[in-house]
């Protein structure tokens, strides 16, 4: 092979690695192209997370880092309170840690609005987001909804028949089911927060008077429901559909009920802080979140997708055919410091 053929096949071989390398951005927009390189100049960011479990808030981030290469996205994966908790703390210490701060505690939002300390940004993405869901996006654009999933009840079917399992939440109170509950706590998880301000509403706080006297086992996170009833320390639990579907798919014995009464629909929000130290590289993740790659890594590990055209998880029951019930945001604001002062003294925890 002569020198100008072995020429010829480099510069031919490079120039397929650079199409390669940058079709993606390429096909960017204005915007995302100019977001980009704003954000390749600030490295890196961190997001404050409950919305997803460890492992997908990890492939989210790979997803991210792949499609936009130099910005690397980091995570502390934390209940809900715990989150807030550090944020706060970082504030206090005049520290400027977090670019993104994503909650499943909607009560927190306001409030940070209202103290001045969330951007004002409206995500370009939005127009992809599923209808239904824009009504719980902030007026001002200074949060946004960026996941999506439900509370159900759930259960092990190697100790419980599907016909015997709780059909709706009053069901768990059910004598037969003491010692074999299995619940979050709402001092620690947004989810579990809402789910009590829920099951208040629709049944007044007799309901939790009863669900104490079954004595379930009490986590932190709603997710330890499903490590309760994998291990059988309990058999029923209100607990998080997508959690709990991945866990079945790994050969455990779990299953699923959307309740006659309504499955509560859990809307998580994301908002930027003011003093992220990372603003672009925050603005470019949350327009991440409303976009394709995102919802399809959502869907995988069975959240519901935020935008429009996404397939539901295999096994999943549609959203449409589902009973969908969930408090209002003034109901949760005000509902959860209330609760939690109420479900400590009920419980004794």
């Amino acid at each position: 092979m002569s020198r100008n053929t072995i020429r010829y096949f480099l510069a031919l071989l490079g120039a397929v690695l650079t199409i390669v390398a940058v079709p993606a951005r390429a096909q960017m927009p204005a915007w995302e192209k100019d977001l980009y390189e704003a954000a390749k100049a600030e490295k890196e960011f961190t997001v404050y997370t409950a919305h997803y479990n460890t492992e997908t808030i990890a492939d989210l981030c790979a997803a991210f880092d792949k499609k936009y290469p130099g910005v690397k996205c980091n995570f502390v994966r934390t209940t809900a309170q715990v989150a807030y908790q550090r944020f706060q703390q970082d504030l206090k210490a005049n520290i400027a840690v977090v670019s993104v701060f994503s909650s499943t505690d909607v009560s927190h939002y306001p409030a940070l609005k209202a103290s001045g300390l969330l951007m004002e940004y409206k995500p370009h993405n939005l127009a992809k987001m599923v209808d239904s869901l824009k009504q719980y996006n902030d007026k001002d654009n200074n949060y946004w909804v960026t996941a999506a999933a439900l509370v159900v009840i759930t259960y092990n079917n190697s100790l419980v028949a599907e016909k015997d399992a709780p059909q709706n939440w009053p069901d768990l109170l059910d004598p037969k089911w003491k010692d074999k509950v299995s619940i979050g706590h709402p001092a620690f998880s947004g989810y579990v927060g809402t789910w009590t301000v829920l099951m208040r509403k629709l049944y007044g706080w007799d309901y939790f008077e009863k669900l104490e006297r079954n004595k379930p086992q009490i986590g932190r996170s709603i997710n330890d429901t499903v490590t309760m009833l994998n291990a059988k320390e309990r058999w029923v639990a209100a607990g998080p559909e997508a959690t709990t579907l991945r866990s079945r798919d790994k050969g455990n014995p779990l299953a699923v009920i959307y309740p006659t009464d309504g499955s509560l629909l859990m809307v998580s929000p994301s908002g930027i802080p003011k003093n992220a130290p990372a603003p672009n590289a925050a603005k470019l993740f949350v327009e991440f979140l409303l976009d394709r790659e995102a919802a399809e890594v959502s869907v995988k590990a069975y959240s519901l997708s935020v935008i429009k055209g996404i397939k539901s998880a295999p096994g999943a029951k549609p959203l449409e055919e589902i009973k969908i019930i969930r408090p209002t945001e003034e109901e949760i604001t005000k509902g959860i410091p209330e609760v939690k002062e109420k479900f400590r003294d009920t419980f004794g925890i």
